[in-house]
């Protein structure tokens, strides 16, 4: 039984660790900003559209707490994807996949400058290593190698500390399903970004996309969309649902391992140290997952949100607790 509801978070993993090489070949035809306004103005409609058929019209009040939302709708939405794919032009998909398989362990940090919930020093120590591992994959064990990180890795560390503060922002509506709470925020982010790209074409900081260039990326953008930003949303949640939150994060790991395998059957070779670097990372995530799992379930599940432990790589996919 508990096989079948793993496939679930399973589907939902794979899809995102194709996602990266799936955004890298789009970038060539658009710029980042103007692809990830393109990605969730479609997303977030048919999110509004499910909210709506679902809980109706009056799931769209805030209840007073318009402000946070929007807050975090643009930390999330916009903070992480606009950084993700803006990073996808200065680093290589497989790198991107590890950084984001560090979420979890960002959110723990995150808890802790926010609620002062410290983490076990296991886990502390975990995180390190998982960056040690990052950091073998972007150098692969050269020091010169460091020069590499640059705008890339500091694109990625804001990414991931943005989506990590959206996850924990949402043990603070446990009265929202998770459908209202990610419309919610996705309407907020998507206003952001197409304010964002309204500014940066008018200012010629980048250049709206001729309507060939969108038909050029329609395959990937059909993918990011329906696959990674709808389908995988709807499968990770219900895995969550069915397994829990501590079980399904384990299928995180599985993003890095996804994109590196999609990147090697495009014609990429890693090196020896990549891949240990690759494996000491997923090591260390997979244990630090371990560490965090509650051992015992409580009689009654309850109803309200759990973000002790998320990890989610997609940031419409707000775990439903």
């Amino acid at each position: 039984m508990r096989s079948r509801h793993a496939a679930f978070p399973l589907f939902a993993v794979l899809s995102w660790g194709v996602m990266f090489p799936v955004l890298a070949s789009a970038l060539t035809r658009v710029d980042a900003l103007n692809l990830t306004t393109a990605r969730y103005v479609l997303a977030t409609a048919v999110l509004l559209a499910l909210l709506l058929a679902r809980e109706g019209l009056a799931a769209l009040r805030a209840d007073g707490r318009g402000g946070e939302v929007a807050l975090l709708g643009v930390v999330g939405f916009a903070g992480f994807n606009v950084l993700t794919n803006l990073a996808l032009g200065h680093a290589a998909p497989q790198q991107i996949a590890l950084f984001v398989a560090t979420t979890p362990l960002v959110t723990q940090l995150v808890r802790w400058a926010r609620d002062g919930v410290r983490p076990r020093p296991a886990l502390l120590g975990l995180s390190l290593v998982a960056l040690v591992g990052v950091g073998l994959v972007i150098t692969r064990g050269r020091p010169d190698g460091l020069g590499q990180f640059g705008v890339g890795g500091l694109l990625m560390i804001g990414a991931v500390l943005s989506w990590a503060i959206y996850t924990h922002g949402a043990s603070r509506f446990p009265e929202h399903s998770a459908l209202r709470y990610t419309t919610l925020t996705a309407v907020a982010g998507t206003l952001a970004m197409l304010a964002a790209s309204a500014v940066a074409d008018l200012t010629g900081l980048q250049h709206a996309p001729a309507v060939a260039a969108l038909v050029a990326v329609a395959p990937q953008l059909a993918y990011a969309v329906l696959v990674a930003a709808v389908l995988a949303v709807l499968a990770w949640n219900t895995g969550v649902r069915r397994l829990g939150a501590a079980d399904a994060a384990l299928f995180m790991n599985l993003v890095p391992m996804t994109t590196f395998v999609v990147q090697i059957l495009r014609g990429y070779r890693p090196g020896e140290v990549e891949l240990v670097g690759a494996a000491l990372t997923i090591a260390a995530l997979v244990a630090a997952n371990l560490a965090t799992r509650t051992r015992k379930a409580p009689a009654t599940p309850a109803p309200a949100a759990v973000v002790d432990h998320p990890a989610v790589v997609e940031p419409v996919a707000v775990v439903a607790r």
